[in-house]
C-alpha cells in the first residue's frame, strides 16, 4: 500500500482538526503534506457518477503552496456563472490542472467506480508537472504510486480538492452540451444527464441513445423492453 493511503480507504477527520483560531482552514490537509515535505499536491475529484448518460469526468489540481482562491469550495454549492468564473481563475492560478475522462463504454464495461478510479488515474497521467502526493475525494488510487489521502468529503474538506470539483464539473458540463447539440430530444444541457422526471420521460418516449449508461437503472429496464 502506498505511503499515506489509510488502510479504511478514507480520513474521516472531524471539523476540529480543520480549525484555526476557530476559523475553518481548508488548506489543513495540504498543510500537512507540505509539512512532510511535498510540494506538488494534485487535488482529485470527479464530476459525473450519478447521471444517467454521459462521461465521468476526474480534474486533478495543483495548487502553488499557500495559495487560497476566494469562492472556491465545493462546486455543487456554486451556480454555473459562479463555477465558470472560478474555473478561469484555476486555470490560471494552478501551477498544472488536467482533466480525464471514462466514457459510457467504458462505464459499462467495468462499472461506475473502476471507471471513476480509471478517469482519475487519466487526470493525474495527463499533469503537466508531476505530483508528489494526492489529495483525493473519497477514493484511493491503488495503481498510482504516490503518497496519496482519500478524503470523505474532500471537496468541502480540501481547498485542492474544492478546485478540482468546479474544474472536473464545468467540464463535464460543457461536454454534455455538446451531447445536447447531438441529441437535442433529451434536452441535456439542462438536466446534464441526471435521471429527474423530464429525463426519464424524454427516454421513454426517445428510448436510449448511444450516450445512456446501458448498466444503470432504469436504462438496463428500458433496454430489456420493461420500463413503464
Amino acid at each position: 500500500m502506498p505511503r499515506g493511503i489509510s488502510p479504511s480507504g478514507g480520513h474521516r477527520s472531524g471539523r476540529t482538526r480543520d480549525m484555526v483560531g476557530g476559523l475553518f482552514d481548508p488548506l489543513s490537509y495540504e498543510q500537512d503534506a507540505w509539512k512532510q515535505g511535498f510540494r506538488l499536491i494534485a487535488g482529485l475529484d470527479e464530476a459525473g457518477r450519478g447521471p444517467l448518460a454521459g462521461p465521468v469526468v476526474a480534474a486533478a489540481v495543483i495548487l502553488p503552496e499557500g495559495l487560497l482562491i476566494p469562492g472556491v469550495t465545493d462546486s455543487k454549492a456554486l451556480s454555473p456563472k459562479q463555477r465558470d468564473r472560478l474555473y478561469d481563475v484555476i486555470s490560471e492560478k494552478a501551477i498544472a490542472s488536467a482533466v480525464g475522462m471514462a466514457d459510457v463504454e467504458t462505464i459499462d464495461r467495468v462499472n461506475i467506480y473502476q471507471a471513476t478510479i480509471i478517469a482519475m488515474e487519466r487526470a493525474v497521467e495527463a499533469l503537466i508537472a508531476a505530483p508528489d502526493y494526492l489529495l483525493i475525494d473519497a477514493l484511493a488510487l491503488p495503481r498510482v504510486p504516490l503518497p496519496q489521502k482519500p478524503i470523505i468529503k474532500g471537496d468541502c474538506l480540501s481547498h485542492s480538492i474544492a478546485a478540482a470539483s468546479i474544474i472536473a464539473k464545468v467540464t463535464r458540463d460543457r461536454l454534455m452540451q455538446e451531447l445536447h447539440e447531438q441529441y437535442p430530444q433529451y434536452n441535456f444541457k439542462k438536466h446534464k444527464g441526471y435521471g429527474t422526471a423530464e429525463h426519464l420521460e424524454l427516454l421513454r418516449t426517445h428510448g436510449p441513445c448511444a450516450a445512456h449508461r446501458r448498466s444503470f437503472e432504469p436504462v438496463a429496464r428500458l433496454c430489456a423492453g420493461s420500463m413503464q
